[in-house]
């Protein structure tokens, strides 16, 4: 069995600097608490992948492509095949009041968004701050251990693997042909990132599901004053 494109798969991979064996991301919590990288808003736990999507380094891709369920492969890729060769053309100054206007205190070592891509600070001098634009794993081969877990086929999977993808995955889904109606009850969290996750997570529906042609988000809402009352009141009466 092999993969095509537009096919939905979940993986658990961790990815190591070929050279120093240092663990530069994994989906196993146990490792990263083992190797002292955990963070506690990193998503641990099988990642999805849409193949074709180019949201992976094309050698990974490829090596999915070629693989079954249920099948794991120890690997190593190129520069060419991961994040790229260094470009020291992508390394460059900036005035560090660019910085100031932005209510940014640059420090080496600090990742930033710049023009929709992530740049590393190098160093911070007397006005000028240099800027790395290079993916900060470009020019490393990179090793990757990975397990092909499950393929999610039918749509229903699908439109719940994208949400849970942006941390959004409703508490109830309903599909009918090409109708959607995603729930999500008074208990889910609706913060910024929520709506940010759910603009998100519907693009990536319409993008990798095109038979898709309607969404009803149904969003409910509790009054925290009157569930505090009530709390209140219960509290007196006993």
């Amino acid at each position: 069995m092999s993969f095509k494109e537009n096919d939905f798969v979940e993986i658990e991979y961790t990815a190591y600097d070929a050279e120093s064996n240092d663990i530069l991301s994994t989906t196993s919590e146990e490792k990263a608490k083992n190797e002292n990288i955990y963070d506690e808003h990193n998503h641990y736990g099988p990642t999805l992948v849409v193949l074709g999507s180019h949201a992976i380094v094309p050698g990974l891709e490829k090596e999915i492509t070629n693989m079954d369920v249920g099948e794991s492969k120890t690997f190593t890729l190129d520069p060419k095949d991961a994040f790229g060769e260094r470009d020291e053309n992508l390394v460059g100054v900036m005035p560090i009041s660019q910085f100031k206007e932005n209510n940014i205190d640059p420090k080496p070592g600090m990742q930033i968004n710049l023009d929709n891509s992530i740049a590393t600070i190098k160093s911070v001098g007397s006005g000028r701050v240099v800027v790395d634009r290079n993916h900060p794993d470009a020019g490393k081969k990179i090793k990757y251990e990975i397990k092909v877990v499950k393929q999610l086929k039918d749509n229903k999977e699908k439109i719940e693997g994208l949400a849970e993808t942006y941390e959004v995955k409703p508490s109830k889904l309903e599909i009918e042909d090409e109708k959607v109606k995603l729930y999500y009850n008074p208990e889910f969290k609706k913060s910024a990132d929520y709506f940010v996750g759910k603009a998100n997570a519907l693009a990536a529906v319409f993008t990798y599901l095109p038979e898709i042609k309607d969404i009803n988000v149904i969003e409910e809402y509790e009054n925290i004053n009157t569930k505090k009352a009530e709390t209140n009141n219960q509290e007196k009466s006993n």
